[in-house]
Order: structure tokens, then C-alpha cells, then sequence
């Protein structure tokens, strides 16, 4: 696979391939007390659209997938919500044999630890993900009982309060950093806890219409809007990657 070329506009000029974009990202380093560094991983349109057809596939480009993997070299763990473990098709989070290798030397274990939050369970052992002997998964739900038949090694987070989640992915799996890949529901429980540190937003350069249609941050509003402080500005064939951090 070629590197996509990636023209930084900020903070200042260059040429860069995904995995020099990310060069010297230690995610972990930055992690609180009590819980991990978590960031969020979004595509949207340029009118806000988080989906298209119900699918993010159609957002997506060469460039925004090689970087999207990228990030996922640089965390401890991937967080997701069971809707789009089911829509997306989650399977191994790095089927790359060289970016395991990038893991490797980065100190991680060369697959990052799956945590599915689903709160009803609604998952089923034939799901890419769980039917995949090489992939870790941490449940996060209310509910008793387990998925049987899973491939995967399995385990479950019985709580339904976020925060509580992410401080014992941390004392009991030592995560030190999340890339949290959605969706819009589970960025909506995150935010206002405070428990989201930085936004990587891909923005697609399609116009998608909003009626029905969700935004990254879906259900009420939150209580007061969240600032942002750009880090870096990235482009690729009109998409605009950008990297903002929570205050």
C-alpha cells in the first residue's frame, strides 16, 4: 500500500504520510489520574452529516482510512458502541501485520484491546469482531449474562456509568489511552462527563442534506457548547483532517 501525501497547513507547512503526521504522538503520556487520555475519531460532510445512507463508508477516502489506522497504532484501546460494531462490521481493529509491528516498537501490545459499550447487550458471537480468535473485547453493559460462542477473549464491565468504566479499564486492563470511534450516541455520554480530551475530525468535501440525519454528537444538546483548540491542519484531495483539543 503507498502512503497517502498529506499537505499540513498548520501549525506550519509540509508534506507528510499519515504515519509522520502521528510521528511523536504518545497518547498514553497524556493520560489523567484515574482514567485514561480518550479521543474521538469522527467523519462528517461539510454540512455535518455523521452518515451517509446510515454507513460512514461513503464519507471516506484513501487518505482518511490509512490515517484512521494510524491512530489506532497509537492507543492502548478502541472504544465503540455495540450500533456501530453492527453497522460497521467491526472486525480485527489491526489486520495489518506491519502496523502490529508499529505497535509493537511503540511499547503496545500488537493488537489494541476492543471495549464495545452496549448497554442491552445486543451483540451476537457471529459479529466479525467476537467471531475473531486473535481480538481482545471488553463489554461494557448494565446487563447480566454474556454473549456465548464468542471466538474472542471476552470479558464485561458491568456498569452503566462511563467515567466508573473508563477509571477500571485503567486499574484492571492498565489503558492508558482510548480512541473512541463512535457513535454519535456514545460521543453524546462521553462529552458531558468531561471525559473526552481530543477530537481527530475528518471532514468530507460533500454537501449530504441534514434532515434525519445524525451529526457527531447525537441527543440533547449539551448543557453549555464544548471549546475547541485547533492543533493541526491537514489536507488530501479537498478532505480536511483536523486536530482539536477539549479545553
Amino acid at each position: 500500500m503507498t502512503p497517502m501525501r498529506l499537505r499540513r497547513l498548520l501549525p506550519e507547512p509540509a508534506v507528510l504520510t499519515p504515519a509522520e503526521a502521528l510521528d511523536g504522538v504518545a497518547l498514553g503520556d497524556l493520560a489523567p489520574d484515574g482514567r485514561p487520555y480518550v479521543v474521538l475519531n469522527m467523519v462528517a460532510t461539510v454540512d455535518g452529516a455523521a452518515t451517509v445512507a446510515g454507513r460512514t463508508a461513503p464519507m471516506s477516502d484513501e487518505a482518511d482510512r490509512q490515517l484512521f489506522h494510524q491512530l489506532r497504532t497509537r492507543v492502548d484501546a478502541v472504544m465503540v458502541g455495540a450500533g456501530t460494531v453492527r453497522t460497521e462490521r467491526y472486525g480485527r481493529l489491526v489486520r495489518n501485520a506491519e502496523r502490529r509491528e508499529q505497535r509493537a516498537a511503540l511499547g503496545l501490545e500488537s493488537d489494541p484491546l476492543a471495549v464495545v459499550v452496549s448497554r442491552s447487550l445486543a451483540l451476537t458471537a457471529d459479529l466479525p469482531l467476537l467471531a475473531d480468535p486473535q481480538s481482545r473485547v471488553v463489554v461494557v453493559t448494565t446487563v447480566d449474562g454474556e454473549v456465548d460462542g464468542c471466538a474472542a477473549a471476552v470479558s464485561y464491565l458491568r456498569t452503566g456509568d462511563l467515567g466508573v468504566a473508563l477509571a477500571r479499564l485503567r486499574t484492571e486492563h492498565g489503558v492508558r489511552s482510548v480512541l473512541c470511534e463512535g457513535g454519535p450516541t456514545l460521543n453524546a455520554s462521553l462529552l458531558p462527563g468531561g471525559l473526552v480530551d481530543e477530537l481527530f475530525l475528518c471532514i468530507s468535501p460533500q454537501l449530504a442534506g441534514s434532515a434525519g440525519t445524525l451529526t457527531i454528537v447525537d441527543g440533547a444538546p449539551l448543557a453549555a457548547p464544548a471549546p475547541l483548540d485547533l492543533v493541526w491542519l491537514l489536507e488530501c484531495n479537498g478532505t480536511l483532517f483536523a486536530r482539536y483539543a477539549l479545553r
